[in-house]
């Protein structure tokens, strides 16, 4: 895997990069307006219900992934400020997708975790969400695969910068 570039310094696209850019978002638009009808019927309307957000679902998919993460680590991953990973893992805690408790390594920090209960229906989420990403990564040859990996790794790099420094 190649290594990713710092950030360059923000500047104005010029408009025919604005039209490229703009003729690539249905590609990726399609999949990010889907996600709700993805949802087992519990993961709605728990969504539903309690107002939860993509940023909510993130913060599920990082506890999925690892047993448990203090919410420091949690925000650390997602690019978000420490208020905003706390605030997060309430509303969670309230709608009874992740649980709290005291590390017994130090007590000061609190760890997240997602129930056990939970993770089917999370699990059978991304197995939805997954499917077409994984049909279109057999169908490509090794290089081709490489070369859209390294692609999807670089973009997601380059966002998450860009949240964390502004435009």
């Amino acid at each position: 895997m190649t290594e990713h570039a710092p950030p360059q310094a923000s500047r104005r696209p010029e408009p025919a990069e604005i039209r490229e850019v703009l003729a690539h978002v249905p590609l990726v638009a399609a999949y990010f307006q889907r996600a709700r009808g993805d949802m087992p019927p519990e993961f709605y309307e728990a969504f539903r219900k309690h107002g939860l957000t993509a940023r909510h679902g993130a913060v599920l998919s990082h506890l999925f992934v690892e047993e448990s993460l203090s919410v420091t680590e949690l925000s650390r991953r997602m690019g978000v400020s420490l208020s905003t990973a706390s605030e997060l893992v309430g509303d969670l805690s309230r709608a009874g997708w992740v649980e709290r408790r005291e590390d017994p390594a130090n007590r000061r920090r609190t760890l997240v975790s997602m129930p056990d209960r939970q993770r089917p229906v999370m699990e059978e989420f991304i197995a939805r969400r997954s499917a077409p990403l994984l049909r279109v990564l057999e169908s490509l040859s090794p290089r081709d695969r490489a070369g859209f990996v390294a692609g999807l790794t670089a973009w997601a790099h380059e966002v998450r910068d860009w949240q964390s420094t502004g435009p």
